[in-house]
């Protein structure tokens, strides 16, 4: 059977991961995994202390060789809800960094340490070598990780490692990811984006990642300069790129210049704002190319390596992806174009195998026939490019009989000068059903631009129909750990 990892030829000296000073070539982390996976067998499920360090990859790809599912958890979880996740998970094992200090919610699970080596070299205590463990069956649960929980609480979604082995062998057709690619991300790795796709992905192909611990612009442009080809990374990140771009010194050249030389540039887990793809395209001569996919689906469509570079929109449907866009009524919608709005439906080796615990929510997900509900909104050019306009219950606003997307909304604002950030949501009207509400935050606080100015902008540029009623101010947008703007929390 093929492993999920398989490890290079040249293990001994290929780099696997490196966070800052700390490194693993492929030989050490098989060693470290290995041994780990000789004491996890049988463990039940394993939750992970996802700290942005190697020893959390160990962990990982230890839980990956027992056969055992990984939980992977935010250390920055606030109590109730890290108290859910476990409740409802039941880990009978804890992994987590010798000097991790974790929280009484967690002292029921045996904690076993990952350690770090005293001068630092790789981030993993040496040992004797472990018995070789079967490759565990391609349906067998590999990672349970957990939604963000806007609707209620969190759920569990059970993925596969048929579901990760397909999604990273699709992203590699598109994207021409080979072992001779280095990823650098600073992306958390509890979630799909940094974990699944920011480490599994280049593991599988045999390649490297660097990851920045935190965020920089500095960070990326190192690790850009010397060696990197791929970067990974949410809208604030780029958005923080391009305003580093628009400096006039020799940092922002050399950021422009390590940008440039990068093979990929890829954002997700949201919609990068079309001004930032702009503004970067301007400085760099490299476009960003967007994905998408969502925790229960992994990626469901992506811009290819040799495609057409589209701002605005998340490219067509992976390798073994079968999407279509439904409208309220059940509907499959079968024409393109802007005006054409359903939610988009997913199904293929990609998807989930069901919620935790949650067999009712696993139903309700799904269709008869096998689609997954995703719940986003969205539109397809005609040559299949679909373009995201928001999610269902937050981002389809139905005003004067029309359906509106938050989303070509929100870039439109951001195209204005005075505008820094843009949200859009619906209210309740009388007269319209819904009022199309912008909360924006203005470039000059101290002068923000009139209300009817922003109206009459967006009015100009899409439609009147599509034009703010309302405006309101704020000093910065709420925004969960990925970017994501958390849009429930937009309140008069």
């Amino acid at each position: 059977m093929t492993p999920l990892l398989p490890l290079p030829a040249d293990a001994s000296v290929r780099e696997a991961v490196r966070f800052g000073a700390h490194s693993l070539t492929y030989e050490r982390l098989d060693a470290a995994s290995a041994r780990l996976a000789a004491r996890l067998t049988g463990a039940g499920r394993v939750a992970v202390w996802a700290t942005p360090t190697p020893r959390t990859v160990v962990a990982v790809v230890a839980a990956l060789r027992a056969g055992v599912p990984a939980v992977p958890l935010n250390p920055r979880t606030g109590t109730r809800e890290l108290g859910h996740i476990v409740a409802d998970s039941e880990p009978g094992v804890v992994l987590a960094g010798a000097d991790d200090t974790l929280p009484p919610v967690l002292d029921a699970p045996v904690r076993i340490d990952v350690g770090i080596e005293p001068d630092g070299d790789d981030g993993v205590v040496p040992g004797g070598a472990a018995t070789a463990l079967p490759e565990p069956s391609p349906e067998s649960p590999a990672l349970i990780v957990y939604t963000s929980g806007t609707t209620g609480p969190p759920k569990g979604a059970v993925l596969p490692r048929r579901a990760i082995a397909a999604s990273l062998d699709a992203l590699a057709d598109a994207w021409q990811w080979t072992g001779d690619d280095v990823l650098v991300h600073a992306l958390p790795l509890f979630h799909v984006h940094g974990l699944i796709l920011g480490v599994l992905g280049p593991l599988r192909r045999g390649g490297s990642v660097r990851h920045l611990g935190r965020f920089s612009t500095d960070g990326v442009a190192r690790e850009l300069s010397s060696g990197g080809t791929m970067l990974f990374g949410v809208p604030t990140m780029y958005h923080r790129l391009a305003e580093a771009l628009d400096g006039s010194g020799p940092e922002a050249a050399g950021l422009a210049k390590a940008l440039a030389g990068a093979r990929l540039l890829v954002s997700g887990s949201a919609a990068l704002p079309v001004h930032d793809h702009e503004r970067i395209a301007a400085a760099t001569g490299r476009r960003v190319i967007e994905r998408y996919g969502m925790t229960e689906t992994l990626m469901n469509t992506g811009v290819r390596a040799d495609g057409e570079p589209r701002p605005g929109t998340v490219g067509a449907p992976l390798a073994g992806v079968g999407l279509r866009l439904v409208d309220e009524d059940g509907t499959v919608l079968t024409g393109s174009g802007p005006e054409t709005i359903g939610e988009i439906q997913v199904r293929g080796p990609n998807l989930f195998t069901g919620y935790l615990n949650r067999p009712d929510a696993t139903a309700a997900a799904l269709t008869a026939d096998g689609w997954f509900r995703t719940g986003d909104m969205a539109t397809r050019d005609a040559d299949g490019y679909v373009r995201i306009v928001g999610r269902k219950a937050t981002d389809l606003i139905k005003s004067g009989g029309y359906k509106i997307g938050a989303g070509e909304i929100e870039n439109a604002l951001l195209d204005h000068p005075g505008v820094r950030e843009a949200a859009v949501t619906g209210e309740p009207d009388p007269d319209l059903g819904e009022r199309i509400v912008a909360w924006v935050v203005p470039a000059d606080p101290a002068a923000p631009p009139a209300e009817d100015e922003l109206a009459d902008h967006v009015a100009a540029q899409l439609a009147p129909h599509k034009r703010p009623r309302t405006v309101r101010y704020l000093e910065a947008l709420p925004r969960n750990d990925l970017g994501k703007i958390m849009k429930r929390s937009l309140r008069p």
